[in-house]
């Protein structure tokens, strides 16, 4: 497995991959690996001649000084179970490398429509130009076949093919499910930040959103909208920063299950400092 530091390495590492009639897989990541990103490097391995996985802390898509300044990093870690899977090769970039202040800057005003405006896009501001910029560069470096992406981030991923039709980028986004640990929570590098109390609690975000599948039969969406977000917030070091049940392909709140055939309920949770995503699907 080769570690790559430099667009130039990876430039040349690509052209010589496409000179070989080789397919391309994407993995981008953020490092700090755990589970959910493997399952999605087994799928880019098992579909595609060479898989590249990106692990970079992106700096644009934080609009928190704090989040970025404590997002967890193991990059020895990350290489070991990365070379284990059969990965072709690491690109592992610095900031600088990535956003040179010598250079042009990367594109960063990304039509990403609706899709980018509601819940996250809501709350963080900027966010999601920063995760469309960052994906953008990858593939422009790397022009994969296919990319993978977790389901956990399912408004990103939303907006990540908006950014691929407006860009007009030939690449085929691949959507995998979410990975979860044996208690229900969903697989995230932010869970490590964890205290053991609050690891305790978590798993109550996945037991509140499948239980709540079973009333939507006969509840309304505004009833399970109250039954959730009251639910997480008697406990205690949890709050619920929003809880949208959204058209699944739109990301447009609805009022009735009626409204369309594909539900999707997206939440948003503080678990003391740490900020937890997850989804669930009503209605497909």
């Amino acid at each position: 497995m080769k570690i790559i530091r430099t667009v130039s390495e990876l430039l040349d590492h690509v052209a010589h991959l496409e000179q070989n009639g080789r397919s391309v897989g994407l993995v981008p990541t953020m490092g700090a690996l755990h589970a959910g990103h493997i399952s999605l490097v087994k799928r880019a391995v098992s579909e595609n001649d060479a898989v590249i996985v990106s692990l970079f802390v992106n700096p644009t898509q934080f609009n928190n000084p704090d989040d970025l300044r404590t997002y967890p990093r193991d990059e020895e870690a990350d290489f070991r179970l990365l070379a284990e899977e059969g990965v072709d090769a690491v690109f592992a970039p610095s900031v600088a490398e990535i956003y040179p202040a010598d250079g042009p800057a990367p594109k960063s005003d990304f039509k990403l429509g609706r899709v980018a405006e509601v819940m996250e896009g809501a709350k963080r501001p900027g966010h999601f130009q920063g995760v469309a910029q960052i994906v953008n560069r990858l593939f422009q470096l790397v022009r994969p076949k296919r990319a993978y992406f977790g389901e956990k981030d399912f408004q990103q991923i939303a907006v990540i093919r908006s950014m691929v039709e407006s860009e007009h980028i030939d690449v085929e986004i691949i959507p995998c499910p979410i990975k979860r640990a044996a208690d229900g929570l969903a697989l995230s590098s932010r869970n490590a930040l964890l205290t053991e109390a609050q690891r305790a609690v978590a798993p109550e975000i996945h037991r509140a959103l499948a239980d709540s599948v079973e009333l939507s039969k006969d509840h309304s969406v505004e009833e399970i909208r109250k039954t959730v977000i009251d639910r997480l917030n008697a406990i205690d070091e949890m709050e619920v920063e929003y809880f949208e049940i959204v058209d699944g392909r739109t990301l447009e709140a609805i009022d009735r299950w009626e409204e369309s055939p594909f539900v999707v309920g997206c939440i948003t949770v503080w678990c003391g400092k740490v900020r937890l995503i997850d989804n669930i699907c009503y209605r497909s």
